[in-house]
C-alpha cells in the first residue's frame, strides 16, 4: 500500500520516490517561493503608490484651502486702487471723509492679509520682472538704472503666488 500523501518523502515501506519526483517538488517549492517574493513586491509597490495618492491629496487639499479666496480677493483688487485713488486725490489734508477712506482700505487690507493677500508697493526698488510689469522707461537724475521710480497700480500675492503684478516706470541707463 502506497502512501496517498504525495508531499511524503518515502512509501510505508520506506522506499524514497524516484529523483526526479523530488526535483518536480523542489521546482514547485522554488517557483512558489518566488511567487511569495513578487507578492510581497507588489503589495510594498501598492502600499508606496497609495502613500504616494494620501500624500498627493493632502497637498491639493492644502492649495485649495490657500488659494480658496482667489477669487474674491482678486474682484476686491479694485476696489482697494479706487479706495487708494480717493485717497490720492484727497491730498494730505485732515479731513473727515480722507480719514474714512483711510480707515476703509486699512480694514480691508488687514481682512484680505488675513486671508493671505499681501501688497507690492515697489516704489524706490529694483524692477523684479517676477513681480512687475515695466509700462515705460524714464531718466531721473540721482536714479540707479533699473529703480522703480512711480507706482501706477500695487501689485498683490496671494500666499506668495502673484496674483496681480504691480504696474511700474523704471529708470533707465542714461546713455
Amino acid at each position: 500500500m502506497q502512501n496517498e500523501n504525495p508531499a511524503s518523502a518515502a512509501d510505508d515501506w520506506g522506499n524514497v520516490p524516484p529523483v526526479n519526483e523530488i526535483e518536480a517538488l523542489l521546482g514547485e517549492v522554488d517557483q512558489l517561493r518566488a511567487t511569495v517574493v513578487g507578492l510581497k513586491d507588489e503589495a510594498l509597490r501598492e502600499r508606496a503608490e497609495l502613500d504616494n495618492q494620501r500624500k498627493r491629496l493632502a497637498r491639493d487639499v492644502d492649495m485649495a484651502r490657500k488659494f480658496a479666496n482667489e477669487r474674491l480677493l482678486s474682484e476686491l483688487l479694485p476696489v482697494f486702487d479706487s479706495l487708494d485713488a480717493g485717497l490720492n486725490a484727497a491730498g494730505n489734508d485732515a479731513s473727515a471723509l480722507r480719514d474714512g477712506l483711510d480707515l476703509t482700505l486699512k480694514q480691508l487690507l488687514k481682512v484680505a492679509s488675513d486671508n493671505g493677500l499681501s501688497l507690492i508697493d515697489p516704489l524706490g526698488q529694483v524692477f523684479d520682472p517676477d513681480q512687475h510689469q515695466a509700462i515705460s522707461q524714464a531718466e531721473q537724475a540721482g536714479a540707479a538704472p533699473g529703480t522703480v521710480l512711480q507706482v501706477f497700480q500695487k501689485g498683490y500675492l496671494l500666499n506668495g503666488r502673484l496674483l496681480r503684478p504691480a504696474l511700474v516706470v523704471v529708470a533707465k541707463d542714461s546713455d
